[in-house]
């Protein structure tokens, strides 16, 4: 076992139990009644420590984001791959971001309190919602990036990506129960069909 393997099992550790007790109290309490002091004491860390992983407690809300997009982009390769050349079939590139999303959200139901605290947070907190909004428009370069690589012109990867942004938030606007936002961005997916 290497010493650079042990460090980053550390690392990943500490981000953890930052996360995790960050979670907890944003459950207990919500979110403008937990400091960051009181994140880090319960995850046994200095705040020197939350600074080196999360600029500000809104940042552990987005913990996951960057997995997430990275697993997002992962799966829309092999489906874009499996559609190419996409071209300017807006129904195409649809339908590869469609199954990459499908996939994606699976992750979603995994932790079901977790998933719970989060809508509950981006529910309440405007400011947490246009983070989210802001860090999804950055996200969708991405997804406009495999696309095209793919084949799509450029018209129809933006299109297909902002269309499916849009139906990724109203199945966050209109989910009473967080476990159920896979079955409503499938349904928002299948009324463009309609």
């Amino acid at each position: 076992m290497s010493a650079e393997s042990l460090q980053e099992r550390k690392r990943q550790k500490a981000r953890n139990a930052i996360i995790t007790a960050a979670y907890e109290l944003f459950g207990e309490r919500g979110f403008d009644d937990v400091t960051v002091t009181e994140i880090a004491e319960r995850a046994e860390v200095g705040r020197t420590t939350f600074f080196r992983y999360f600029g500000d407690k809104q940042e552990v809300v987005f913990a996951d984001d960057e997995r997430t997009i990275a697993a997002l982009i992962g799966v829309l390769g092999r489906e874009a791959q499996r559609r190419a050349p996409i071209g300017d079939s807006l129904a195409t590139a649809l339908g590869a971001i469609r199954a990459a999303t499908r996939e994606g959200l699976t992750g979603w139901t995994a932790a079901p309190e977790r998933s719970a605290v989060h809508a509950r947070l981006l529910r309440r907190h405007p400011e947490l919602m246009a983070r989210l909004l802001l860090k999804q428009q950055q996200e969708a370069g991405l997804i406009v990036d495999v696309l095209t690589e793919h084949g799509a012109t450029l018209t129809a990867a933006t299109l297909a990506t902002q269309v499916s942004l849009a139906c990724l938030y109203t199945a966050m606007r209109v989910a009473e129960d967080p476990a159920r936002l896979p079955e409503l961005v499938e349904d928002a997916f299948a009324r463009l069909d309609g």
